[in-house]
């Protein structure tokens, strides 16, 4: 099962690269520039792993690429519009838990390695909760922003109107629930520093430790 999601995660950055390229071959080229954007983007864990030692979790690289592609093949084959309104709150639903889960990961890895930072779990429920609709505000500024300041340079408008923008942001708001639920559920199981150490490699702790001596 891990290596069959492997490989749909390189099958989804093989489309946004195909997307990409389809963007660029009819003139969209913001569609175009976005698109290989977001293809060096779902790259990242990746790189996360060999430069830092943190292995993301299949599911949450696999989230990732599916983010990308959603959003670039909605765009570039005007999925949005053929499908919406459907398709626009999908995507919006699956980006939000995708982003919960990267702030879910984020405040184990701080509590794993800083004794400055212990949280119990309704508070780390409550940070998933904020964290994700932080992000989704931030995604709708950028969304007007470009509508407001870059319409011409745009193929079709990012928004439409403020029901679409209030619904994309109750989207996000049951994406960090379900993740905030789920999560906090699983460190009654297991503790945080143990779900950390799942994805934390030896040689992770070993970089920490030395900064430690290096700062002391």
């Amino acid at each position: 099962m891990k290596f069959s999601f492997y490989y749909l995660t390189y099958a989804m950055q093989a489309f946004i690269l195909i997307a990409s390229v389809y963007a660029l071959s009819i003139g969209d080229y913001s569609g175009a520039f976005f698109g290989f954007l977001a293809a060096s983007l779902s790259f990242i864990p990746t790189l996360i792993h060999r430069k830092l030692h943190i292995v993301v979790p299949w599911e949450v690289t696999f989230l990732i690429a599916l983010t990308l592609f959603l959003h670039i093949g909605g765009y570039s084959f005007e999925w949005y519009l053929d499908y919406y309104p459907i398709y626009d709150k999908i995507a919006h639903l699956i980006a939000s838990i995708t982003i919960a889960l990267l702030g879910f990961l984020a405040v184990l890895i701080i509590m794993r390695v800083s004794s400055c930072l212990q949280m119990e779990r309704w508070q780390i429920f409550f940070f998933i909760v904020i964290f994700t609709l932080a992000f989704g505000a931030i995604w709708e500024i950028w969304e007007f922003t470009f509508d407001t300041f870059f319409a011409a340079y745009l193929t079709k408008p990012l928004q439409h109107g403020n029901t679409d923008t209030m619904i994309d942001l109750i989207a996000d708001l049951a994406g960090g629930l379900i993740v905030a639920f789920l999560g906090t559920y699983y460190l009654k199981r297991k503790s945080a520093n143990e779900w950390a150490d799942t994805f934390l490699e030896p040689e992770f702790r070993k970089m920490v430790a030395r900064l430690r001596r290096k700062s002391a």
